[in-house]
């Protein structure tokens, strides 16, 4: 295994990663210093008593996407082959083949799951529960055959289950406005206000019609997610005033890290 490793100014110099605090900075380092050669850490939380770091600076890289965890405890650097190219003769691939397995390369050189629900449900367990269950009558929610052809030359019919993953993929074509999307269910798991399958489709549709422009959906997401609020807001005109709702109208105020009833 090589015994060097490079960091990107892509990476490093965006303020996306120079607003976390130093903490958290100083993990991500540490994090990539000891990752395998296809940027796997096999043990972060010993990494992160080493340092003095703890598990909110550990947190704050996944939320802002800087790592993927798996459910095995090991997680990846997510633009690690952006940071380090090593050449072919001083390349050892990772031991962690299951979970290599689980990720795409996108072109910038990003790993990204590779969109498999049950791959998705494994990483964030307590996150995000994907709809996979059987309701009261046993039958299979939301259902949608597909039709595979098995290795055989065989035809064979299985179920898709709607799940938060497929619900974004099927409402929304820019990957950007997808992955706020994605980020929003999560600061809702986050402060125990999970959504319901029906709750997003409806969230999306009122993000559509506030705006069909990419940038100002991203910004409208940002603005909830950044200040926890439980819905979304149109964003405020030259003139100050909010298009939309003010969030106060549903009768509940923010106070640290939980929503509280007025």
């Amino acid at each position: 295994m090589a015994e060097k490793r490079m960091f990107s100014k892509k990476i490093i110099d965006t303020d996306w990663f120079m607003d976390m605090p130093q903490s958290s900075q100083n993990l991500y380092f540490h994090l990539s210093m000891r990752a395998d050669d296809d940027g796997f850490v096999s043990s972060p939380q010993r990494i992160i008593k080493m340092v003095g770091a703890n598990n909110d600076d550990y947190k704050l890289l996944i939320g802002k996407k800087f790592i993927i965890p798996f459910e095995s405890g090991v997680c990846v650097i997510k633009d690690w082959r952006i940071n380090n190219y090593l050449r072919s003769d001083r390349y050892t691939e990772t031991q962690y083949l299951l979970e290599k397995s689980q990720l795409d390369i996108l072109e910038n050189g990003e790993y990204s799951l590779n969109g498999n629900p049950l791959v998705y449900q494994a990483v964030y367990p307590d996150k995000i529960r994907l709809d996979l269950e059987l309701d009261k009558n046993k039958k299979e929610i939301n259902k949608e055959k597909i039709i595979l052809q098995t290795k055989g030359g065989k035809m064979s019919t299985q179920y898709k289950k709607e799940t938060f993953d497929t619900i974004i993929f099927e409402s929304e074509k820019e990957e950007e406005v997808k992955d706020c999307l994605l980020d929003f269910v999560k600061m809702r798991q986050t402060i125990k206000r999970p959504l319901t399958n029906r709750a997003l489709k409806t969230l999306i549709n009122k993000l559509n019609n506030f705006s069909s422009n990419k940038n100002d959906k991203i910004k409208i997401l940002e603005q909830s997610i950044l200040n926890c609020w439980q819905d979304i807001y149109a964003l405020k005109n030259d003139k100050g005033v909010n298009n939309g709702r003010n969030k106060q109208d549903d009768g509940q105020s923010y106070d640290g890290d939980l929503f509280k009833t007025n």
